[in-house]
């Protein structure tokens, strides 16, 4: 079937726009936005995904405030004959918009039933660079095999939660973006039900992954590192990139070491240090001090409260509720994927930034002894 988008010039493959090559259940495109305000108590982080081969796509966007209360809308549509512009995406109020590609995007929730509403504009200050290359196999099957740009850049615009607006200042929000693409494992629609009668997944002895963002007015440096429980390391990416417009070359991240140390209720970072070694000959450190968590399972990365991102709900769906953070048996059934905004300090200044972790398992290095 044609779509908007078999009027580019951008076809790689001898077929249309309405599906994607592999039939796997798991193919998912996504974007994402997330940011906190540093001299407060806010964060937001909203998306959307499509899953052409479970004829579903859907949105979401997660308000928490004070780290003890998420505002969460979740909204799902069938993807069906109904595609989009060329440049926007929506599931109900929902709206993704790309401004000016690679540079500007702008996320839009308007009026609804479950009091929440936003409009972000997201204007890149770091180019968009790739992640490396995710391919893994398990029992000969594709584990994974995925994609993926981050950008971090200023944004303006507001929040609403229950009548109460917060408009965003540009001076005081950190925020950053991803897009991604692929055969999906893990959190965000990668491990949803394929079917009954299927071998149990393996399940290693332990994990650590965990990635850095932390930007600078100089410089972002961004790095991710997965590890098995004895800290041999089997996935890495990393690099220190120049401003955009600048001129200046990135320059690659070859190592990571980590220090940290852990909330007593979750394997969370509640402070530490990240010491990476650049291919310039460079060890730089730095230094996290946790600002604020959120969860992105709460929004749909894990089964939580009935959904999760892929499940198909129908031609239209959506809910809306709260969830209290300080409640930690609620929260463990989405509390595999952590998401910590920090302050940074590394060589005399500060920054800030967001780190990333999944956190299970058997650790010799940290002394956790199993699940």
């Amino acid at each position: 079937m044609l779509t908007p988008q078999d009027e580019l010039l951008v076809h790689q493959l001898p077929t249309t726009f309405d599906h994607v090559l592999q039939s796997d259940l798991r193919w998912t495109e996504r974007v994402v936005l997330y940011g906190f305000d540093t001299t407060g108590s806010v964060s937001v982080m909203t998306g959307m995904a499509r899953y052409p081969n479970r004829n579903v796509m859907d949105a979401y966007a997660m308000i928490t405030i004070d780290g003890k209360v998420a505002h969460v809308v979740r909204m799902s549509r069938e993807i069906g004959g109904r595609y989009d512009g060329l440049g926007s995406w929506e599931v109900g109020p929902y709206k993704y918009e790309i401004i000016e590609p690679l540079r500007k995007v702008r996320a839009t929730l308007d009026d609804n039933e479950h009091g929440i509403r936003l409009q972000l504009d997201f204007e890149g200050e770091f180019p968009a660079y790739e992640q490396e290359p995710a391919f893994f196999r398990t029992r000969g099957r594709v584990r994974e095999d995925a994609r993926r740009y981050y950008q971090n850049g200023r944004v303006s615009g507001w929040i609403e939660v229950e009548g109460k607006r917060i408009d965003i200042d540009p001076d005081t929000w950190w925020f950053g973006r991803d897009h991604s693409w692929g055969t999906r494992h893990g959190g965000g629609g990668g491990s949803l039900s394929e079917g009954d009668g299927l071998q149990p997944n393996e399940i290693p002895e332990g994990v650590l992954y965990y990635m850095g963002i932390f930007e600078f007015d100089d410089e972002l440096v961004h790095f991710a590192q997965r590890e098995t429980a004895d800290g041999q390391r089997w996935h890495f990416e990393g690099t220190v990139i120049p401003p955009i417009d600048s001129g200046a070359q990135p320059i690659p991240i070859v190592s990571a070491d980590h220090d940290l140390q852990f909330r007593d209720d979750f394997r969370i970072v509640k402070g530490g240090t990240f010491t990476v070694q650049g291919a310039d000959g460079k060890s730089r450190e730095f230094t996290i001090t946790p600002v604020s968590d959120f969860w992105p399972g709460i929004a749909g990365y894990d089964n939580y409260r009935g959904y999760a991102s892929g499940l198909w709900k129908g031609e239209s769906w959506s809910d809306g509720f709260t969830a209290d953070l300080t409640d930690t048996q609620d929260l463990r059934q989405a509390s595999m994927l952590s998401e910590t905004f920090c302050r940074i300090e590394h060589a005399g200044k500060v920054g800030y930034g967001l780190v990333e972790m999944v956190f299970l398992g058997r650790n010799a290095r940290y002394g956790y002894e199993g699940f």
